[in-house]
């Protein structure tokens, strides 16, 4: 078997044939009228008008022997079919053709438009020159690259090679296309919040920290998408605001998280959890139809259909439903033995570590689409907090987070803006963090500031492309375009 470094010696030698010829083996550009999908949309005028064209693309396949070449190009945009006759074209450049040229290579082709005996439609070749010539060959077209390390080192080829790969990078641009158009014919306004920040707010996940040089200070990398910056444009006057960006957490993988991904948030001011759960249905619906055409899906073992009614699923009753244990109730120890008993592993032993790690054992039997409402206050630091008929404040708060098929979609709240909650509740989270809890929430004493000049009643939500995920079945670190590698020693 020929290896790699025989093949590039060989294309080597290819490439000499090339400049001998007089042929720039990497021009700066190349005679290209259209695209190839234009190439077929347009065929018959073009071919009626007699004229000669020219387009170019990669040589994915080429079939046929003597005097006859049948050439596959692809341009990200289409395929199309080039055919080379001996006696259609320069005898020299023939054979040019047959010497140097290979599959991987980009070419410009010049020549008319026919339709072969076949009927598959064509170019008849008069003219060709190289536009890339490669060094290397395509991975074998039938299977691949196999190895997951090396198609996510090499993922321009695992790309170019697979289809459906390629087509699932186009349908999560058009998930993020479909998010950000919804919102804006809803009202709110797209911004841009700070990545670099003094302090992480918006989440419990442990933040990348870096130094910035020029004012000699430790930074943070976000982990939300602006959540206290956003709800500063509701105290400065903007009703409705978005943000679809980067967000960071040094944190483990799984087929479900990663350390880079894509979020986003709204703000919209004068609107409670209520308002925005009847919008989140409408958004997540509206995604499902025009990015995939169904709101059907199957996927982790699941089936749901996002457009059927979506119950509201009370956190504590839940766990108690599924677990028998009284969270309002129970101590950290009682918490501890539950977990063990349900063979769950945990990290910290705080009464809100350990309430999450219970709850998230419990929510990998529900199919959704489901509201998880009524949240106890101490895991969620953010949100205000559920009042009855009476006038009475309870133990719970006014949050939000959507399920379907075992895990959540998302996260939103009516959010807090009574300053003095506020501050009780960061002092709290800074306990957490004094006793050793990496992801709780760190205090953010100019956002208590920001409230007491006052921030009016404001619904919140965030989710990330883990519900593209879901709807696509695949790992989360699939569909990243490039995911994070250990450089090769």
């Amino acid at each position: 078997m020929t290896s790699l470094e025989e093949l590039k010696t060989i294309r080597l030698q290819k490439l000499e044939l090339l400049k001998k010829a007089g042929m720039n083996p990497f021009p700066s550009k190349v005679l290209r009228d259209f695209c190839l999908a234009d190439a077929k949309a347009d065929f018959i005028k073009n071919e009626k008008s007699g004229k000669e064209f020219s387009i170019v693309g990669r040589v994915m396949a080429i079939r046929g022997q003597g005097s006859i070449l049948f050439i596959v190009l692809y341009d990200g945009k289409g395929k199309f079919q080039a055919v080379l006759k001996k006696d259609e074209i320069d005898e020299k450049l023939f054979q040019l053709f047959v010497d140097a040229v290979d599959i991987g290579d980009f070419i410009s082709v010049t020549g008319k438009f026919f339709s072969t005996q076949r009927g598959e439609q064509s170019l008849l070749v008069k003219s060709w020159t190289i536009a890339t010539k490669t060094l290397l060959p395509l991975p074998e077209k039938w299977h691949g690259i196999k190895d997951d390390d090396e198609r996510y080192r090499k993922r321009y080829l695992d790309i170019l090679m697979n289809e459906e790969l390629r087509d699932l990078f186009i349908k999560k641009a058009k998930f993020w296309d479909v998010t950000r158009n919804f919102l804006k014919d809803k009202g709110f306004l797209e911004v841009e919040t700070p990545s670099l920040e003094v302090t992480t707010g918006g989440a419990e996940a442990s933040p990348f920290k870096t130094h910035h040089n020029d004012y000699d200070l430790d930074v943070y990398l976000r982990i939300s998408v602006g959540e206290l910056w956003q709800k500063r444009l509701m105290a400065a006057g903007f009703p409705k605001t978005f943000e679809i960006g980067r967000v960071y957490r040094n944190e483990g993988s799984s087929p479900e998280h990663l350390q880079e991904f894509t979020n986003m948030e709204f703000y919209w001011s004068f609107a409670d959890y209520e308002d925005g759960m009847k919008l989140v249905r409408e958004m997540y619906i509206t995604i499902a139809k025009e990015v995939f055409g169904t709101t059907k899906f199957t996927t982790r073992g699941f089936t749901f259909d996002l457009a059927s009614e979506w119950m509201k699923i009370d956190y504590a009753e839940e766990i108690n439903k599924q677990t028998g244990i009284d969270i309002n109730k129970a101590s950290s120890k009682d918490l501890m033995k539950k977990l063990k008993d349900l063979k769950v592993n945990y990290d910290g032993e705080n009464k809100e570590r350990l309430t999450d790690s219970v709850w998230k054992y419990c929510r990998k039997s529900i199919a959704g689409p489901a509201f998880l409402v009524n949240h106890p206050v101490l895991v969620a630091p953010l949100a205000k907090s559920v009042i009855d008929k009476n006038g009475k404040i309870q133990n719970t708060v006014q949050m939000f987070q959507p399920i379907i098929a075992g895990s959540e979609m998302g996260r939103g709240y009516s959010e807090l803006n009574d300053p003095i909650d506020q501050k009780a509740r960061f002092d709290a989270q800074k306990k957490l963090i004094d006793a050793g809890d990496t992801e709780a929430m760190m205090t953010d004493d100019e956002f208590v500031e920001m409230l007491e000049h006052g921030m009016p009643p404001t619904c919140g939500f965030g989710f990330g492309e883990r519900f593209f995920a879901f709807l696509a079945d695949k790992p989360a670190r699939e569909l990243q375009m490039f995911p994070l590698m250990r450089p090769k020693k």
